[in-house]
């Protein structure tokens, strides 16, 4: 057996080529304590880049607020979670996978789905619904409609395949997105609270099983290749990093997984995304304060003559590492053939921290699984208020006369892609499959849907929202309202919201404006999330998604949220049940604006500030009634209007709301001044 001992000069000159800096190369001479050979570098390019270590940003995501008595997993797992009641739980996270799907939309779009499902469950939870907010470029240009087309098939074959359905998202069209569409996928599972499955898990002497397909040269250097950079005119060339998804294998892979879990089998299960087996084996041990001999000749290989670097780092799909006892590898085996998959032991969890690589009998690697998984450099990169935004603010189109008649206007918003009926979308989507679905998208009466929790009268809410016209002209605005709307659609059918997730697509992050829009957006999202009470259980950030280093820094950002209601019967008829419904009331400096509307961008074509702004002190507030109202239909009510029909207006409230004597009642009041002074004979504080 030779040593893991490197050829320095060679290395040296290849370490930029895997996206690695001088100084980064140099922290990891300084962990290992020698030159790393190419093997290793390879590994640290991949768990140390972008989309791996969020070294860019993770200084800002610090900042958000994480904690609340209603999570049960935070960020730093693969999805976040939290507490429905009566033991239950719902899993929740959002990803993109924009890059790929620009090279190979269909195949990039699909393994995007396919990526998102296994990180929800590797939480043991069951997959339950799919949501996919989208971003294109005009669909005048031919490239564009073939992303379009391509992406939407993609999401609706994998997901219908799979049998989840989806549920919701949005597509949006802008010229910032073409010709690198921004493609989110957010995937929700339920899961009994006391079988959640996370790190740490295992002990030393468990073994880790890796369970599914076989692995290929598919994907490799997917996540320093692709989803770490900023794509160039020659993107067709990374089309070998685009992973090929098989959905029908993971279909099996996901009951072969919830049966391990049921029979508890499983002391932790991790997903090969981005990194492959690196980021599976060094994430499972650094949590778990341990480390592992990995064996690379027990990795079942699609093609021949893979090198230990490719069979690390290929990010193959429809694979997961399961780490089980040593005494209970036997049962795992049998039931993984009667599945028909594949299942190997390919690693043992061993003490000291280090984690050593062997192929064909040699050490090929030797690495410390923190140096790879925690000890990424965290920069605090330059920011810079973009000079151009003082120039937009001086070009009011509000009082621009417009140029063509209201007539026009009118009509070209309704034309207009954004506004259009997304039918042809949702319609390639299996959105009733499992049967929980309460409200999907082909319903047209809510922009939340709704899952219902089987075996119970609970149902889950769940909402993507982001407004990409907002963020171009104030960011910190953009992503305070991205979390006041996503909440608002949660709200209106029912729904208490729990905790938000996000993504957040950005370009690149060494251009000191694309930095500072990226942190005025964090900021503007914790202090919405902090006003409204609710925690961030985790997300994802998408950086590179412009090809072109002049474009604006705007960036988009995503928010979902999910929200629990006690029944999902009213949800079912929002139309009639108004009286369930929590209000959503806007802050007491609210000031509405056109500029940033549909109108501007479908009339005159382009936006222009002011953007609606909110008070930023107090951005919004969710309140439920401290009491029901029930008038003459129960309790007495001091209000002079009692007993009236639901839509009688309240002579107590400065500004007229409605009114239900549904039990809870909830009265709905848009206009009120100030936005706290609801009715006092109605329960409202």
């Amino acid at each position: 057996m030779t040593s893991a001992e490197p050829d320095g000069a060679k290395v040296a000159s290849v370490h930029r080529m895997l996206g690695l800096t001088d100084q980064e190369y140099d922290e990891v001479t300084g962990k290992l304590g020698r030159e790393p050979n190419p093997t290793e570098l390879a590994m640290f390019a991949a768990m140390w880049s972008e989309h791996c270590s969020y070294k860019s940003s993770r200084i800002h995501l610090r900042t958000l607020p994480t904690e609340g008595p209603q999570v049960l997993v935070g960020p730093g797992q693969d999805a976040g979670a939290v507490d429905l009641g009566d033991g239950m739980a719902c899993v929740f996270k959002i990803e993109s996978h924009s890059h790929p799907s620009a090279i190979e939309p269909f195949q990039g779009a699909a393994t995007g789905v396919g990526g998102i499902v296994r990180d929800v469950l590797s939480m043991g939870a069951r997959p339950v619904a799919l949501l996919d907010p989208l971003r294109f470029g005009p669909l005048d240009g031919p490239t564009n409609r073939y992303l379009f087309g391509g992406v939407v098939a993609g999401i609706g074959g994998y997901g219908n395949s799979i049998g989840v359905p989806t549920v919701g998202g949005e597509v949006k069209f802008a010229p910032c997105h073409g010709p690198n569409p921004t493609v989110n996928v957010m995937c929700v599972g339920f899961a009994r609270a006391d079988r959640l499955l996370f790190s740490p898990g295992g002990r030393a002497g468990s073994v880790m099983v890796l369970i599914g397909a076989s692995t290929g040269r598919d994907g490799i250097g997917g996540v320093s290749v692709l989803a770490s950079r900023t794509l160039e005119e020659d993107a067709h060339r990374s089309r070998p990093s685009v992973q090929i998804g098989d959905p029908f294998a993971e279909n099996v892979l996901i009951e072969l997984c919830l049966e391990l879990g049921d029979r508890r089998l499983l002391r932790g299960l991790q997903d090969l995304g981005g990194a492959g087996l690196t980021c599976a084996v060094s994430e499972s041990t650094a949590r778990a304060g341990l480390g592992a001999d990995i064996d690379l000749d027990e990795v079942p290989l699609r093609e021949p003559g893979m090198e230990p670097f490719e069979i690390l780092t290929s990010e193959s799909q429809e694979r997961m590492l399961a780490i089980v006892d040593p005494e209970d590898v036997v049962e795992v085996e049998r039931i993984c053939r009667k599945w028909g998959l594949s299942v190997r032991l390919v690693a043992k969890l061993r003490g000291g921290g280090q984690l050593f690589v062997r192929h064909e009998g040699r050490l090929v690697a030797r690495v410390p699984a923190r140096a790879l998984a925690e000890e990424a450099p965290v920069y605090e990169r330059p920011m810079r208020r973009p000079a151009w935004l003082d120039r937009l603010r001086e070009d009011d189109l509000v009082r621009a006369p417009l140029a063509i008649p209201v007539e026009d206007a009118f009509l070209a918003v309704l034309g207009s892609p954004g506004v259009a009926s997304m039918r042809w979308v949702y319609e390639q989507y299996d959105s009733m499959v499992q049967g929980q679905t309460v409200l999907g998208p082909a319903s047209g009466l809510s922009d939340a849907a709704v899952i219902r929790v089987d075996g119970t009268t609970k149902a889950v809410a769940i909402s993507t929202d982001g407004n990409g016209r907002f963020g171009f002209l104030d960011p910190y605005l953009a992503g305070a309202h991205a979390v006041a709307e996503s909440a608002r659609n949660v709200a209106v059918v029912g729904a208490r919201p729990l905790a938000v997730t996000n993504c957040l697509n950005f370009g690149n992050p060494e251009r000191p404006e694309v930095m500072w829009a990226f942190s005025e957006a964090v900021r503007g999202m914790g202090d919405a999330c902090r006003a409204l009470g609710t925690p961030v259980t985790g997300g994802n950030v998408s950086i590179g998604c412009s090809r072109e280093m002049g474009s604006p820094p705007a960036g988009w950002r995503c928010i979902s949220w999910a929200g629990r209601s006690r029944s999902w019967e009213p949800a079912s008829s929002p139309r009639s049940s108004w009286g369930r419904c929590p209000v959503a009331l806007p802050c007491w400096t609210w000031r509405p604006s056109i500029a940033s509307t549909s109108f501007f961008t479908s009339a005159p074509g382009r936006i222009s500030w002011p953007p609606p702004t909110t008070a930023r002190t107090a951005a919004w507030r969710l309140r439920w009634p401290s009491r029901p109202w029930r008038g003459a239909w129960g309790s007495p009510c001091r209000c002079p209007t009692k007993g009236t029909p639901p839509t009688s207006r309240c002579s107590r409230n400065r500004l007229p709301g409605l009114w239900s004597p549904r039990d809870p009642v909830a009265r709905t009041c848009w206009n009120s001044w100030p936005p706290w002074a609801g009715c006092r004979w109605h329960g409202w504080e």
